[in-house]
């Protein structure tokens, strides 16, 4: 019988600060495989949009399958996961339904405004770079942990935002899985990140990966892995390759809970780690990538002209035309008005929510071909 070293498996509960009157507070629960230090290190979290679950049993079903490897000496690196990384979010509720996606107390959205590290640190960095690129990415990592450990967050949301940056910032993989509203699965990623990680997209059957070096706001996966392409360009005359595989994943449509699709994403998750040396295994051939990546400054978000109900007329997978139809807004009372494509593209996301106001975005189309009114903030707020 094969003897296995037993890697270690923590849980451990990070508080959002000081109890209140009754003596409650929230916390953040945080799952680790492997030895700590170990690389390379993955980290992976769920929900920071708390009304967005999917990735929360995805992630149920990885750490079961991280448990198993760890107990056999099977994780060589290191492996965090957050599964609900926002308590703060998953206690809004009202009306029957979880509102997660902003704080009620800000209004901020709970997935930007993360902490620019690469400026944070640019001033001072210079001095510690040289020629050795490994050398380099230990001192950067160094001096993010330094600029972190510095800060002292205030309330709720800033602790939180804190604990994640702090949890994540020196991982060579950081995946923050999110759902659109209804959709395929699609991948955000930064520029330099291509084509470097398509074997992640590959794995999960991606049908869109969209590419930005900034898309405007500082969302969790750009603060973890912009820092390293805005350093390269200040620090030209240093090496400094990329060194954090970060991306936004988002796992379809926000109520697609399903046990059998979560197993097949914990699965995909486990073959990616496998595969990047975390956990050691075959993962067998790569699937065959089932997309090209294009640029979000080319996908087109597709906006209402008018209020009423929308109707659908293309279907999430459809390729479409500039200029075909991809709903109509009806006004019950009145007249209706056609919503075309402005690019050719794959049609990946829809607002399951069927009515419609001006400017209100109620789809998503992958395009080619950067779009002229495509520029500064190219996010959906």
């Amino acid at each position: 019988m094969a003897q296995f070293e037993a890697n270690t498996s923590t849980r451990t509960h990070h508080p959002l600060g000081p109890a209140d009157a009754a003596g409650h507070t929230r916390s953040i629960t945080v799952l680790r495989f492997g030895e700590p230090g170990a690389r390379p290190k993955a980290y992976l979290q769920a929900g920071l949009h708390a009304d967005e679950f999917p990735g929360m049993l995805v992630l149920r079903h990885l750490a079961a399958r991280l448990e198993e490897a760890a107990a056999k000496g099977e994780v060589t690196g290191e492996v965090v996961l957050v599964p609900q990384a926002n308590p703060i979010g998953l206690s809004q509720h009202r009306y029957g339904f979880l509102q997660g996606r902003f704080e009620d107390a800000s209004g901020s959205n709970f997935n930007r405004d993360y902490p620019d590290l690469a400026a944070e640190i640019g001033d001072g960095i210079g001095a510690a770079l040289g020629p050795d690129p490994l050398a380099n990415v230990a001192a950067i990592r160094a001096a993010m942990g330094a600029a972190l450990a510095r800060d002292l967050p205030m309330g709720e949301l800033a602790i939180l935002r804190h604990t994640l940056m702090s949890l994540a910032f020196d991982a060579d993989m950081v995946l923050d899985l999110h759902a659109d509203n209804e959709a395929l699965l699609h991948l955000y990623l930064g520029t330099p990140l291509w084509p470097g990680a398509a074997d992640l997209a590959a794995e999960l059957d991606a049908r869109a990966v969209l590419l930005a070096e900034i898309s405007g706001g500082n969302p969790f996966d750009e603060a973890c892995g912009g820092p390293w392409w805005a350093l390269a360009k200040r620090f030209s005359d240093h090496p400094i390759p990329p060194a954090c595989l970060s991306a936004t994943v988002e796992l379809r449509s926000n109520d697609d809970v399903d046990d059998a699709l979560a197993r097949d994403d914990a699965a995909a998750l486990y073959r990616f780690l496998q595969r990047r040396g975390v956990v050691r295994g075959a993962p067998g051939a790569l699937p065959r990538l089932l997309c090209e990546a294009t640029p979000l400054d080319a996908m087109q978000q597709v906006r209402a002209p008018a209020e009423g109900l929308i109707c659908y007329r293309a279907r999430l997978g459809d390729r479409l035309k500039a200029g075909d139809v991809i709903a109509e807004i009806i006004d019950p009372l009145g007249a209706s008005v056609p919503v075309p494509a402005a690019t050719d593209g794959l049609l990946f996301a829809r607002h399951s929510q069927t009515y419609a106001w001006p400017g209100k975005v109620i789809a998503k189309v992958a395009g080619a071909v950067p779009l002229p009114d495509r520029t500064g903030y190219l996010l959906t707020e």
